[in-house]
């Protein structure tokens, strides 16, 4: 009945930190449906939002049409090309918010950034999704022995989980909660 103890104390502690470390990124869509263009709010877009590290940009717009620099703060202000930086130029350009703090943006093309707006400051904060990380080496577990019931009761396995519903699947915390309680369940039993 320890093991039992111990599976339910971890399944505990699972419940209690991992809505943290499973809370997914966020993909900001600059521009919306717009995407990354001229002549449009991007200042208004970035204050309906909230970037957290760990979050990503995604510009989209037509290739060659646009670029993407990331620029200082005097680069941004004065719509001035970075110098020894490479633009971002596929059309669908993802950048990962590593970092928190202020972030500029702006599109190189001549004229883009200057008269037509097409530039973005956000400003990126703590606490949202971790950015991830190489996985380290898994730590072995120990597997418990399970003895076979004294009675003659067969030994059933659990239903296949293969038709849980869509809600269950979205969500990483409840799929790892679910395992864990029913790990515990099959352990006690």
């Amino acid at each position: 009945m320890a093991s039992g103890n111990f599976i339910l104390v971890v399944a505990a502690i699972l419940a209690v930190f991992l809505p943290a470390a499973t809370m997914a990124a966020t993909e900001h869509w600059v521009g919306g449906k717009s995407g990354w263009t001229i002549n449009y709010d991007y200042p208004a877009w970035a204050n309906e939002r909230v970037f957290y590290v760990g979050d990503s940009l995604v510009f989209s717009y037509t290739k060659g049409h646009h670029n993407v620099y990331v620029a200082n703060q005097t680069e941004f202000k004065d719509c001035i090309v970075p110098t020894g930086k490479k633009p971002f130029t596929s059309g669908h350009d993802t950048i990962t918010l590593a970092t928190p703090g202020k972030k500029w943006y702006i599109c190189g093309i001549p004229t883009h950034c200057s008269e037509h707006k097409q530039k973005l400051a956000i400003t990126v904060v703590e606490g949202g999704a971790p950015v991830p990380a190489p996985a380290p080496a898994p730590a072995p577990v120990p597997v418990p022995v399970l003895t076979p019931p004294a009675t003659n009761t067969p030994v059933t396995q659990p239903d296949s989980p293969t038709s849980s519903a869509y809600g269950i699947l979205k969500s990483k915390y409840q799929v790892l909660t679910v395992a864990a309680v029913a790990l515990a369940i099959i352990l006690i039993a």
